[in-house]
């Protein structure tokens, strides 16, 4: 089988990001996945070894001082050097900040074709396809690269899948990055990394509050409930508005797209633009007053009533199975 080169994402502290598992799915569905780290120090065992665990055949680590310390240049030299020397037929990336900007220039470098925001990849008779959500959700398109090489940024969460285990052969390569025009990272501020909640984008379950809530104050019902279910949170556009939370907690068109297991919204209508960015969650319930809202035509399970009457039973309910 050819190689599909998954580039893996690695935090500061040289954690694994979550979207790792759901990358090297993908790369198993076409070939042969091999794990792309751009890396400052060797891989410790641990490292390979969950790697291995989430499907990593190979994996080719590019080791270089400038990891960490400069943005997106380490694994755009990374994915280059494994392209070259690994001839794959795709590149998956995550579909982040920087995994979308990696793309971006790898595609390029290489004169291959981007493919963005997929929700899923197939291959098809030796073409390599990906299938995007489209229009809040509405219709589900797919897209393919006719010349050169593919290049796909993969929405997290929207792969459920889990590529076998294997014992992975290690490369490691020493990289020399030309820092040129490339910003420098000169600190970091881990005090969103202490919370106790998940990160919103790779959450397996989002809890969701919108205008319904009716203040900041009510918004915490929307937190609570979360914390009884260890879920992210999450907000409508209209509650960010109304200054019930931060917008890094938006979810929508304008804000993030996810694709938990288990998406909970309460209070909010369901305008298409927050159904952009949630619809492809495996199962969503919706609690909203009104019946006739249009988050309940994508909701699995409704439930028509008060979230101020509803929710504090359903944490009370939780609570107690846990107690």
């Amino acid at each position: 089988m050819s190689n599909v080169l998954a580039l893996v994402e690695m935090s500061h502290r040289g954690e694994i990001a979550g979207s790792t598992r759901g990358l090297l799915a993908a790369a198993a569905k076409l070939g042969t996945p091999v794990a792309v780290v751009a890396t400052a120090t060797a891989l410790t065992d641990d490292d390979v070894a969950r790697l291995g665990g989430l499907g990593a055949a190979q994996i080719y680590a590019a080791v270089t001082a400038a990891a960490g310390a400069v943005l997106v240049i380490p694994a755009l030299e990374a994915l280059s050097e494994a392209v070259r020397a690994l001839q794959p037929s795709a590149v998956v990336l995550a579909n982040s900040v920087d995994g979308r900007e990696v793309a971006a220039r790898l595609a390029v470098r290489t004169g291959g074709g981007l493919l963005a925001d997929a929700v899923d990849v197939r291959a098809d008779a030796g073409k390599v396809v990906a299938l995007h959500s489209v229009f809040g959700g509405a219709y589900t398109v797919e897209s393919a690269v006719d010349v050169g090489l593919p290049i796909i940024t993969l929405r997290s969460g929207a792969i459920d899948d889990h590529a076998p285990a294997a014992t992975p052969e290690v490369s490691a390569v020493s990289l020399t990055v030309e820092q040129g025009n490339a910003a420098v990272i000169d600190g970091f501020n881990d005090e969103a990394a202490i919370l106790a909640r998940p990160e919103l984008r790779g959450a397996a379950t989002v809890v969701s509050g919108g205008r319904g809530l009716g203040s900041a104050q009510n918004f915490v019902l929307v937190e609570q409930l979360a914390d009884a279910l260890g879920a992210a949170v999450g907000a409508s556009r209209a509650a960010v508005d109304a200054g019930f939370i931060g917008h890094t907690a938006q979810v929508g068109q304008t804000g993030a797209s996810v694709s938990p297991h288990l998406y909970i919204a309460l209070g909010i209508s369901g305008a298409i633009q927050h159904r952009a960015g949630m619809q492809t969650a495996k199962t969503i319930v919706a609690i909203n007053k009104d019946g006739d809202a249009p988050i309940f035509d994508v909701a699995d399970f409704g439930i028509v009533g008060d979230v101020f009457t509803v929710v504090p039973k359903l944490i009370d309910a939780l609570n107690a199975r846990t107690s």
